[in-house]
């Protein structure tokens, strides 16, 4: 079974990145098992706090949680044109130390998408992510663009997306990314990847 992790790169209880991505677990395919995680409880990072006391629980949890699956979706927001820095510090964190990043992110499928309130959707931000999954050493899917502006237009108070073109897109979306994730070539289940120079330092 194909295992897909969702991460949120909002922390507001009423994100629409958020609710976009519960939209992508509920329309996913049955052939995958879809599973939500968060970055909430990450700190910002420090080089001083790892080298006295390591990886924060919370980033520890998370990073054995990716280890585990062929697939990750990347829910961004879009600050300032950019990349979001909550999403971006977590990912900076996760990262730590650089000799793991193979084992954690190494090979596997990554897929991109994001909403916002505001008119010009999240195409800046997801181009901005690409040095970055570079680094990381993922797969990147490209095979369809999900970007949504607007989004209050598309969430229901509750978040529920109600919206039945942008649901056939979401649903088509993440459809592509799981026949993509297949047969990932990512090591599972935590196993080890011998680790390659990277040149990633401390930030």
């Amino acid at each position: 079974m194909t295992l897909i992790l969702g991460i949120a790169g909002s922390l507001r209880r009423g994100s629409y990145n958020a609710a976009l991505l519960r939209a992508l677990r509920e329309l996913a395919p049955a052939s995958i098992v879809f599973e939500e995680a968060s970055i909430r409880g990450i700190p910002v990072y420090d080089g001083d706090v790892e080298a006295e006391s390591g990886l924060p629980e919370p980033v520890r949890a998370l990073k054995e949680k990716i280890a585990t699956v062929d697939g990750l979706v990347f829910v961004t927001p879009e600050y300032n044109n950019s990349l979001p820095g909550p999403f971006k510090n977590a990912i900076d964190w996760l990262s730590r130390p650089a000799a793991d990043i193979p084992r954690v992110f190494g090979g596997r499928a990554l897929a991109l998408c994001g909403a916002t309130p505001g008119p010009g959707a999240t195409n800046l931000a997801q181009v901005a992510w690409l040095p970055v999954l570079r680094v990381l050493g993922v797969r990147p899917w490209l095979g369809r663009f999900l970007s949504v502006p607007n989004a209050n237009k598309f969430f229901d108070e509750s978040g529920a997306l109600v919206d039945e073109k942008l649901r056939e897109r979401a649903r088509a979306f993440i459809a592509g990314f799981a026949e993509f994730a297949v047969g990932s070539q990512a090591p599972r289940s935590g196993a080890r990847s011998e680790p390659k120079a990277s040149g990633v330092e401390k930030v």
